[in-house]
């Protein structure tokens, strides 16, 4: 593997690469979530469009239940089957299987690989700088303004905090 960090050369201009040079991320938490990520547009020089290859493995699911109002993600299935909750619909999907999850509908998604096999996966977003994301299983509710985060329950009171 290249110890390159970027595609992008010293003239600033992002060159053709191969996947293996990009480095392998990873992200677990107890037993039900974990995963491992490249981030492809990173690397490339890209701050659009987000990419990422991942391969979630047996039994894992990758994230909370989730939805965004203003970022828009993409799954492509490449190898492995996993299956995709929408709400309370459960899909099973594949390689060749293509899912959208629009900026602003308000079903949570989440991925899990029920299978005894890795899946492996693209994801595609388009980070905003402001977003809105809403975990309806927990209540919790994610505030990113200006690209700053912002984390607090949806039941605090509205004066809450404030001096008085």
């Amino acid at each position: 593997m290249n110890e390159r960090r970027s595609a992008v050369n010293a003239e600033g201009v992002a060159a053709p690469f191969h996947i293996d040079e990009v480095p392998w991320e990873a992200f677990s938490h107890g037993m039900r979530f974990g995963m491992q990520f490249q981030v492809l547009s990173a690397f490339a020089g890209g701050s659009q469009i987000t990419v990422c290859m991942e391969i979630l493995p047996p039994g894992k699911q990758a994230n909370q239940a989730h939805y965004h109002m203003l970022e828009e993600e993409h799954l492509f299935v490449l190898e492995g089957s996993m299956t995709v909750r929408l709400g309370e619909k459960s899909h099973v999907v594949g390689p060749g299987h293509y899912v959208c999850f629009p900026a602003g509908q308000r079903v949570a998604h989440a991925i899990v690989n029920h299978t005894d096999r890795p899946c492996r996966y693209l994801i595609l977003g388009n980070p905003h700088k402001d977003d809105v994301v809403v975990f309806p299983e927990t209540g919790r509710v994610h505030v990113k303004l200006t690209g700053e985060s912002h984390h607090r329950l949806p039941t605090m009171d509205y004066w809450e905090g404030v001096p008085e």
